[in-house]
């Protein structure tokens, strides 16, 4: 990493910035090796069996597909997959190769034994997904060279190689293409106690002296989502660094994710607008996504993606075929009276 130069007018007398493997540090809160990595015990026991195996063998690992929503750990896993066998790893994603020729110069150019990650796999385009086909089945890729009547074939032989793919939508995905992963797994949601854990751990790494209840604290509003725990960490420490906490507890972190629009169920800004607006302008009578958006200031499908999933799993919103219908526990949670109509 090399470090920009000053601008014209930048203060001189700033303090430096971090040494370079500080720097690393700090973006470096991914799991290193499967001992590290935190809950999802029944898929890390299933890993482990299918690595293992693999290595005893001598072979490369089956190709793998990860699928769950976003944060819960599968790019670290694919990281993971490559460090347990000792492979390097090539990283990619699925709007990136847009075109066969994209994933060609991928996958022709790998050594015996790499770990190829593809995020977000099931935006691959169909013409890419074909050209994969081959090259997962038989290690091998199909190549047009020219065009017209003097086009003809080439067939390139690649050397055996692990696809980790990772995709938030299981659905999405080819049903061609999910049968060709020798192993699938679903990633869940996380509970309070493996957050806490995930949480101790990367404070020890941000070298932050939290105690059990600030971690539990920070856990308990993180959406289940090790990312997100991460992130507001990071968030509370800036607030220790700027009080001056030498060690964060409960009451401080309760008061860092306060001060940062957290709220003890998880809520951010936009979650309690679209709380608000269900319960205020749009009570009892349900409402379209797009004009809940709309009101909200977010496109449809951040609003679908992003913030409904969780309202909907903690049962502050219900989806109904007219739309989107606040429940008894938004307006509990607003502290706000249901209705004298009821709820539809």
């Amino acid at each position: 990493m090399v470090r920009r130069d000053l601008d014209v007018g930048e203060n001189r007398d700033a303090a430096p910035l971090a040494p370079e493997g500080d720097r690393v540090l700090e973006w470096s809160l991914r799991p290193e090796s499967l001992d590290d990595f935190v809950g999802q015990p029944e898929l890390v026991g299933h890993l482990r069996i299918v690595l293992a195996a693999a290595k005893a063998r001598h072979q490369c690992v089956d190709h793998l597909l990860f699928a769950g929503p976003p944060g819960l750990g599968k790019t670290s896993l694919a990281s993971i997959v490559a460090a347990e066998m000792g492979a390097s790893l090539r990283v990619s994603s699925g709007p990136v190769l847009g075109r066969p020729g994209d994933l060609v110069a991928l996958l022709s150019d790998l050594t015996a034994g790499d770990v190829v990650f593809i995020d977000e796999i099931h935006r691959l385009p169909r013409a890419v997904e074909e050209v994969l086909y081959p090259a997962l089945e038989d290690r091998r890729i199909d190549v047009m060279v020219g065009r017209g009547p003097s086009a003809r074939s080439i067939r390139l032989e690649l050397e055996p190689f692990t696809l980790v793919g990772a995709t938030t939508r299981t659905g999405r995905v080819a049903a061609p293409l999910r049968d060709r992963f020798g192993f699938v797994a679903q990633l869940d949601l996380y509970d309070t106690d493996d957050l806490t854990r995930i949480v101790r751990r990367s404070a020890q790494l941000l070298e932050l002296e939290v105690d059990e209840p600030g971690a539990h604290e920070i856990a308990r509003r993180s959406r289940g989502t090790p990312r997100i725990a991460n992130r507001l960490l990071r968030r509370v420490r800036d607030v220790a660094s700027v009080e001056g906490w030498t060690r964060v507890g409960g009451a401080e972190a309760d008061r860092a994710l306060d001060l940062f629009g957290v709220d003890r169920s998880g809520l951010d800004k936009i979650d309690r607008r679209i709380l608000e607006l269900l319960c205020g302008p749009f009570a009892v009578s349900p409402v379209g996504l797009r004009t809940l958006a709309h009101a909200v200031g977010e496109e449809p499908a951040s609003l679908e993606d992003a913030y409904e999933p969780f309202l909907l799993r903690e049962g502050f919103i219900q989806r109904t075929p007219r739309g989107r219908l606040a429940t008894e526990r938004a307006y509990s949670h607003l502290g706000l009276s249901v209705p004298g109509g009821g709820l539809v």
